[in-house]
Parts: C-alpha cells; structure tokens; sequence
C-alpha cells in the first residue's frame, strides 16, 4: 500500500486524525458523563432532604436534632441580635484572626525548619524527631501545659492552634525541598550560584507548590484545634459560641456554628488553591 493510497480514502482529512489512530478511521465521540460536581450537589440534597425529613416526622427530638428552618433561622437572629453578648460577624471575626494569627507564626517557624530538615543531615536530626513527637499528639493534651504556662490570656489560644499547625507546614516544606531536582541545583552551581542563591532562586521555588499544600491542611488542622482553643476564658470566637451553646442545650445555634465553620474552611480551601494557580503555575508540570 502506497502513501498516495491513504489519501484516496474517504473521510481521510488530516485534522480529524492523530498522532496514533489510522488516518481513514472516525474520530471517536466524546464520552459524556455525570461530573463530581453534579454528583456533589445531589448528595448534599439528598442529605438535606434526609436530615429535613426526619425533623418532619420527629424521628429525633428537635432539642436533639433541629429542623434546617429552625436552624437558618437562628442563622438570621444570631447574625441581627448576636448570640452571648457577640454578633456572629464578631464572633467569626474573632476566630479568623486567631487561626490567620496562628498561621502566620506556623510559617514563621515552619517554612525555615522545613528549610532545615530538607537541605542540611544536622537540621533534619534535630527538628525531625521533635516534629513526629509533637504531631500525634491531640491539642486537648497539651491545652492544660500551655495554659501553666502562657496563662489564659490571647497567646495562649493562639500558640495551641499554631502548634497544630506547625507540622504540616514543616513536613510539607521539607517534602518539596527533598523532591528539589538535583540537576538545577548543579546547573546553578555550576554558573557560580552561591548556597544562599540556590536556596532563593531554585530551591523555593521549586518547594512552593508543596507549602502551598501544607498551608491547606495546616489551615484544616487549624480550625479543628479552633474550639478546643477557645474553650478557654474566651469571650467571643465561633467555638466559643458552640461550647456556649450547647451549655444549654440550644442545639440549632451549635449546627449553624458548625455549619458556619464549614462554609468558611471551604471558602479559605478554595481561595488558597486560586492562589497556588496564579502564584506556582508552574506544578505538575516537571
């Protein structure tokens, strides 16, 4: 079979074809299926709907489990009249600065630790056995050291989240520097980069995507240590108002707090991956 006989077949243009099918075959259609999103979105309805009509039969106790109305409506009274001396925009104002406050000191510590861990064997001896002590350890067991300690004053909540949020930032940073690849390092070296250079201009950069990621569960691992944090001689603060709440029993205001602390995680989750686009754009493409 000649070339000249490909192109006497039908249907043989070269704009449907690729690289590995045979010139003359129909391009194949394109699978049309259900997305994530479409699926996400029906579970959330049908565990809405779920949750709507077992309040409806009174299959649960409302003091237990409150109807979604009567919880949106505490939302609206709890946002116009407040809820133990706070309005919830005081309140969420009150926990976003503590876990923003906690993460800032989390990357003070744990970017350069993770520095440590991944370039030098004397940093990774030191700080790599203090971090696999400290992150199994649940914040409720170290609440009561950091309290003798710090006191029950601002920095103490502040430090319990930040200790929660310290290792992920470590470990992730470390992660990066270790996945660094060795032939750009070779290759600065080899134009006279000093080591401060190959840290700033190589090493970081190639790091970023993977303390990016640490900065999301570091943020997740946050805002779980958030009410056991603000169990403690607080006065305003999203937990602060759920351990509040269900002091008496006022269940709908402990589900739009937990609901409250959901949508703004989510929100957060979402922003820091807008920005992990816009600033690494750059990963998974090696």
């Amino acid at each position: 079979m000649t070339i000249s006989s490909y192109t006497e077949r039908p249907g043989s243009r070269t704009e449907e074809a690729d690289g590995l099918s045979v010139p003359w075959s129909r391009p194949s259609p394109k699978r049309k299926g259900v997305s994530a999103r479409m699926i996400s979105a029906v579970t959330i309805l049908v565990v809405l709907a779920a949750w709507a009509l077992s309040a409806r039969l009174q299959l649960v106790s409302p003091v237990f489990l409150p109807s979604p109305v009567a919880v949106w409506n505490k939302f609206i009274v709890v946002i116009r009249d407040g809820f133990v001396d706070a309005t919830l925009l005081q309140h969420v104002v009150a926990s976003l600065g503590r876990v923003f406050a906690a993460l800032v000191a989390a990357i003070l510590v744990g970017v350069p630790v993770g520095l440590a861990i991944g370039i030098s064997t004397v940093g990774r001896g030191i700080f790599d056995p203090l971090l696999e002590f400290l992150r199994p350890i649940p914040p409720l067991a170290y609440l009561p050291l950091v309290i003798i300690w710090f006191g029950i004053g601002e920095p103490s909540k502040i430090l319990v989240i930040a200790i929660a949020m310290l290792a992920p930032v470590a470990l992730s940073t470390a992660s990066g520097v270790r996945g660094v690849s060795q032939e750009r390092v070779n290759a600065a070296r080899s134009l006279g980069a000093t080591k401060r250079q190959v840290v700033r201009h190589v090493i970081l950069p190639s790091a970023l995507p993977s303390i990016l990621t640490g900065l999301r569960i570091a943020l997740g691992a946050g805002w779980s240590t958030l009410v056991a944090a603000e169990l403690v001689a607080a006065t305003r603060g999203l937990g602060f108002m759920i351990q509040s709440a269900a002091q008496f029993l006022v269940t709908d205001v402990v589900i739009m707090g937990i609901l409250v602390i959901a949508a703004i995680a989510f929100v957060l989750e979402f922003t820091i991956r807008r920005i992990e686009r816009a600033l690494v754009p750059w990963a998974g493409r090696e």
